[in-house]
């Protein structure tokens, strides 16, 4: 069994910086655990553990979005799930692009209904675009962390490209979790 999922990187090094910067200021919090630099990304669809026939077909399943045009993600404000004066997770928006990332995420929804796999992992949250910073370890922190995603809120991160969608598996391990490309399609470049 796999554990994996389907991303979108940062593209942009100015953008991964910033969000780097702010992940570490939230971190300086206490009482959080941040998110690891080379671990920032966006998550499309976690898959969960599946099996290796699921893997193949979700390649086949990536290799259909080709034709998919390249776009442009503004990454804009920081919040928290389940709330910012409730924060277990910390989270970087998205603004721009955010149509085109629920877009993909519907076909890959659709087509793992449509293949059966159901070693797929339900969803148990609507799909909302986000950039996972940290998660909150202490709930003594939530104060002092609240204050801190107010002053975040408007934070403008910049623009990325996704030109990329990516199959990731990712290796639990007591430091943290790995995480290694299983598969990348290129989108189209629109010429």
């Amino acid at each position: 069994m796999i554990r994996a999922f389907i991303a979108v990187e940062i593209e942009n090094p100015e953008v991964l910086r910033k969000l780097i910067r702010v992940r570490d200021a939230i971190a300086g919090v206490g009482g959080v655990k941040p998110v690891e630099d080379e671990n920032i990304h966006l998550t499309i669809r976690f898959l969960g553990e599946v099996s290796e026939g699921t893997i193949s077909e979700m390649k086949r399943i990536l290799a259909g979005l080709s034709s998919i045009e390249s776009f442009v993600m503004r990454v804009r404000g920081v919040g928290a799930f389940p709330s910012p004066s409730r924060p277990r997770v910390v989270w970087a928006g998205v603004a721009e692009g955010a149509d085109k990332l629920r877009m993909i995420r519907s076909i890959v929804d659709r087509a793992i209904v449509k293949h059966r796999l159901r070693d797929v992992k339900p969803d148990q949250h609507g799909f909302s675009p986000h950039i996972t910073l940290a998660r909150v370890k202490n709930p003594r922190a939530a104060a002092m962390l609240s204050q801190l995603l107010l002053q975040l809120q408007d934070e403008d991160f910049g623009t990325t490209p996704v030109t990329s969608i990516k199959l990731k598996r990712s290796i639990l391990t007591p430091r943290g979790p790995i995480y290694h490309d299983i598969y990348e399609v290129e989108l189209s470049r629109g010429e």
